[in-house]
């Protein structure tokens, strides 16, 4: 499942996931990446893990803001000369807490868990998805969630995940037929955001699955590396979740 030759772009290039992401890109012979993150320190330790040979781009940024996407994107494409592989990791929750019922969730953290999730997506796509299609080639690969069908005191979250996986089967029919759209849906996956939940609560999310246990980064990031293959130039809209045997629904 090569991309050799390919270049990439990858949002969220500082965090556990986009730093799986980007070790699967470089065990598979990318030609290239354009590494963006919000944290300019996790970005710079990034970008100190790959080969000095590799031509990479990195570039601080938020984004949810639209202007701080277009220089990411406008940098990446001058300076790399195009961007074949786009993986939109950024997302999250924006509360100080895991759970919050629907009708206590402040109108500003909806907004907000929206804003984050979403709107990365649409930017990045609308900075490279023209190029893939005018050049007939392209893998877009988006970040929703097993909550995606729902979750208790995660409304705003779960809706926002559920808008990427509407997003990505809009985006698919839009860009077809040489440009494919998919998404991942992890579930209970080791990152700084698991490893700092109660006790309690991390086993009770373990004991949904079927194998009872965490997600690693590197097995969402197998199934990223999937749909940016050769091997799935015939699949697109689709989700493939990530979860241990937890299904999805809504």
């Amino acid at each position: 499942m090569s991309v050799a030759g390919r270049i990439a772009a990858v949002s969220g290039a500082g965090g556990p996931m986009g730093k799986a992401v980007i070790d699967r890109l470089v065990a598979d012979g990318v030609a290239g990446l354009a590494l963006t993150d919000i944290s300019g320190r996790r970005l710079e330790q990034t970008r100190f893990g790959l080969p000095g040979s590799l031509p990479v781009v990195c570039l601080r940024a938020d984004v949810t803001v639209e202007d701080e996407v277009a220089a990411f994107c406008d940098t990446a494409l001058e300076t790399l000369g195009r961007v074949d592989l786009l993986v939109n990791i950024v997302g999250g929750i924006r509360s100080t807490q895991l759970y919050t019922p629907a009708i206590d969730i402040p109108t500003d953290q909806w907004r907000k868990t929206l804003d984050l999730n979403i709107l990365p997506s649409v930017y990045l796509t609308r900075g490279f998805a023209p190029g893939m299609v005018e050049r007939g080639y392209g893998r877009i690969v988006n970040f929703a969630s097993i909550v995606y069908g729902g979750e208790t005191g995660q409304a705003d979250y779960a809706a926002a995940k559920a808008a990427v996986a509407s997003l990505t089967r809009s985006l698919a029919e839009e860009l077809a037929p040489n440009v494919t759209v998919n998404c991942v849906a992890p579930g209970l996956t080791r990152t700084s955001v698991t490893q700092n939940m109660p006790d309690a609560e991390r086993d009770r999310l373990i004991g949904k699955a079927f194998n009872r246990r965490m997600a690693e980064p590197s097995e969402t990031a197998d199934a990223v590396a999937y749909f940016l293959s050769d091997g799935a130039r015939f699949v697109t809209g689709e989700m493939l979740s990530v979860s241990g045997g937890i299904r999805p629904h809504l």
